[in-house]
């Protein structure tokens, strides 16, 4: 049987690991090499919810921050697409809205429902800067932002990772977000990808790593998990068996 091939994993923990038994069930070989690490924000931001109707998300990553600082579940979460919203059923909220895209979807989604009552609260990490909440202020939705975590650069590729391009294993690379592609970007340099290919969520994630030298790059059809891996496949055959 032909050996299985090598995808890297770039995404933080402890979303990397998940994505990596995904790539191992389908008959890829991951390799783990985490370009961000997620550390909460110190000191810890205050959380007042008392005037609010609703909270937004846009990363699995924002629920679980969220989820650690002991908040209330009972109110409404708006999830940016599948994944967020996996996350938010299992950090126990009841009602749930998902707008299966990126932020534009969401924010679109968000808009086009009954305003409700309370202002509603983006969390997130503090390089979102508060894009989402100024578009929907804009347009007539009190929304309020709050950055409960921060996500920092490695400063290495982990040494399976070194190897693995080393020696021409790696075929793949994965890519979730712009800031990934960026600190991918700061730790692949010397790295030959003339036989790598890029594997995007998004235009945008994909543009700080095009440079490269990729022999190609392949966008999701749509900004989640399932349409990466299935650009993935389109690109790099698995082993089955």
């Amino acid at each position: 049987m032909p050996d299985r091939p090598a995808v890297l994993v770039t995404r933080a923990e402890p979303g990397a690991a998940e994505t990596a038994e995904r790539l191992a069930d389908l008959g890829y070989r991951p390799i783990v090499s985490p370009v961000l690490a997620i550390a909460p924000l110190s000191p810890a931001p205050e959380l007042d919810l008392s005037d609010i109707g609703g909270l937004i998300f846009t990363s699995a990553n924002g629920v679980r921050a969220f989820a650690e600082a002991r908040a209330r579940r009972d109110l409404p979460a708006w999830c940016v697409g599948p994944a967020t919203e996996t996350a938010a059923a299992a950090a126990g909220f009841a009602r749930i809205e998902c707008a299966h895209g990126d932020a534009d979807a969401l924010v679109a989604y968000i808009l086009g429902q009954e305003s409700g009552e309370g202002t509603l609260l983006h969390i997130a990490n503090d390089a979102a800067a508060g894009q989402v909440a100024e578009r929907l202020n804009e347009a007539g939705r009190r929304t309020q932002f709050l950055a409960l975590y921060t996500t920092k650069p490695q400063v290495t590729l982990s040494p399976e990772a070194a190897t693995g391009f080393g020696t021409g294993a790696i075929k793949a690379v994965l890519i979730h977000s712009a800031k990934g592609a960026e600190a991918f970007a700061a730790l692949a340099d010397g790295v030959d990808l003339g036989a790598v290919a890029l594997i995007a969520m998004s235009e945008r994630a994909a543009e700080p790593a095009r440079h490269l030298g990729f022999r190609r790059v392949q966008i999701a059809g749509a900004p989640n998990e399932s349409a990466l891996i299935n650009a993935l496949r389109s690109v790099i055959v698995p082993v089955s068996g």
